[in-house]
C-alpha cells in the first residue's frame, strides 16, 4: 500500500501477500467511485454572505481522473452534496456520472453497475466517512483516504499517503494503474514519448 497496510502485517510474506492481492483486485477496476467532501475536497465547506457555497479541489487530482478517462476507464461521483460549485469542476473534467444529493449510496451504486453493465468486482471506491460504507463494503477495490474515518480504514484495501483534497486521488489513480500495469499508457495520455528509449529508436 501507499501509506502502509489498513490492518498490521506481521511479515514480509503477508506484505507480499498482500501487496499481490491488490493487484489482482487492480488488474479487473472499470469504474472508479469517489466520495466529494473530505475526497476530492478536504471536507471544508466555505460559504459567502450571499450563501454561494465555494470548494478547493487538488489540481494533481484532476489531471489523474483526466488521465483515468482517457484511457477508456470510467468515473462516477456519489456524493450527498450538491452544488454549482462541484457540478463546475466535473464538468470541466469530463465526468458523466454523477449522483448528487444521493441519501442511499448503496442503491446509488447499484443502480449505476446495472446502467454500465458492470459487477461490484470491476469498482473501485475512495471514500472517506460513513455515508460510503455500503460502497465500501460492496466493491472490489475500497480505498481509504489518510484522514477518513476508523470505519473507513477498517474496511479499506488500500490507505492513501495523502489527506482528502491534498492529491489522494491522484495518488489512488496511480497505483491502481501502476498495479494493473497500465501506469505507462496513462502517462502517455499526456505525454506520448513516455517510456521510449532515451534519444529515440535507431
Amino acid at each position: 500500500m501507499l501509506r502502509g497496510y489498513t490492518r498490521p502485517v506481521a511479515n514480509d510474506a503477508q506484505r507480499d501477500q498482500s501487496s499481490r492481492s491488490l493487484e489482482i483486485r487492480a488488474s479487473d477496476i472499470r469504474l472508479l467511485c469517489l466520495d466529494v467532501d473530505g475526497v476530492l475536497t478536504d471536507g471544508g465547506i466555505s460559504i459567502d454572505d450571499a450563501g454561494h457555497e465555494t470548494k478547493r479541489f487538488h489540481v494533481r487530482d484532476g489531471a489523474a481522473l483526466r488521465m483515468w478517462s482517457k484511457i477508456g476507464l470510467e468515473i462516477a461521483v456519489i456524493t450527498g452534496r450538491n452544488g454549482m460549485a462541484l457540478r463546475h469542476r466535473l464538468r470541466e473534467l469530463g465526468v458523466k456520472h454523477v449522483i448528487a444529493g444521493s441519501k442511499d449510496k448503496g442503491a446509488a451504486f447499484e443502480s449505476l453497475l446495472k446502467d454500465l453493465a458492470l459487477v461490484p468486482s470491476q469498482a473501485a471506491m475512495i471514500g472517506d466517512d460513513l455515508p460510503d460504507l455500503p460502497i465500501l463494503r460492496r466493491c472490489g477495490l475500497a480505498i481509504a483516504v489518510a484522514d477518513a474515518s476508523p470505519e473507513v480504514l477498517e474496511l479499506a484495501h488500500l490507505v492513501t499517503a495523502h489527506a482528502g483534497g491534498n492529491g489522494a486521488v491522484r495518488e489512488a489513480v496511480e497505483r491502481i494503474l501502476k498495479d494493473a500495469g497500465r501506469w505507462a499508457e496513462a502517462v502517455r495520455t499526456f505525454d506520448p514519448e513516455f517510456g521510449a528509449p532515451a534519444g529515440g529508436v535507431a
